[in-house]
């Protein structure tokens, strides 16, 4: 359904997944990689975006490069430019807006694992960010600290019982501070889930339930809260 391309990204060039629904338009929702790079899950779940309206655009933040195994996908994710990769998001949000085919004056985002915790931040850099939904995302850089007044996005989190990379407790600590700055937020937690839970290509942390349960409560939230 999609396609690979390329996009302004402050004064450079960024590329990306881009889905559109057979409808022709509808909302636009940002799709943020797992530390895997842009494979084919993430462009699928763009695929899937679009099947139910939305136009959909997974930045690709490693520039092409990809990986399976976890040291290589750990370092790649601590090496990644952060101010390159706000750049190219923020290019992506920009260039959602451009197109004909999106509807509305604002976009949501929706990041998995190291997406989760870039679609935490990415609405307090870029005001025409209206909903973020971090699929189990933590902030595992120092430099970054989201400052949650500065945004009127509203948020809606996945996370995972057993995990011990985007834990319980810093969710729900997240949660709070989130909340205590104003904002509007509820954070749903799966029990006897694993991190990637969502993800269906591992079968080793893929709960197919709570998989289901997670996305028509993610449609839900976004056709709400950009106004479909």
């Amino acid at each position: 359904m999609g396609e690979l391309i390329e996009y302004r990204s402050n004064g450079g060039n960024a590329s990306g997944y881009l889905a559109i629904p057979r409808s022709g338009t509808g909302p636009g929702v940002l799709v943020i990689q797992e530390w895997w790079g842009l494979v084919p899950h993430i462009k699928h779940i763009a695929d899937r975006f679009a099947a139910v309206g939305f136009v959909a655009l997974a930045p690709d933040l490693y520039d092409g490069a990809t990986t399976t195994e976890p040291d290589e996908a750990g370092k790649m994710m601590m090496a990644m430019e952060l101010e390159k990769a706000a750049r190219h998001m923020s290019g992506a949000v920009d260039h959602l807006l451009s197109l004909d085919a999106t509807t509305g004056d604002g976009v949501g985002v929706v990041g998995f694992c190291m997406g989760g915790g870039l679609a935490l931040w990415l609405p307090t850099m870029n005001a025409a960010v209206k909903a973020a939904v971090p699929f189990y995302g933590a902030l595992p850089w120092e430099s970054v600290d989201p400052d949650y007044s500065q945004t009127d996005a509203a948020f809606l989190g996945h996370y995972a019982e057993n995990d011990s990379w985007a834990t319980l407790e810093s969710a729900r600590e997240l949660e709070k501070s989130i909340r205590a700055a104003g904002k509007q937020v509820k954070f749903h937690y799966y029990p006897g889930c694993e991190h990637g839970f969502f993800n269906d290509t591992r079968d080793d942390v893929h709960d197919a339930e709570a998989s289901s349960l997670a996305w028509n409560r993610t449609v839900s939230f976004l056709e709400r809260t950009l106004q479909r």
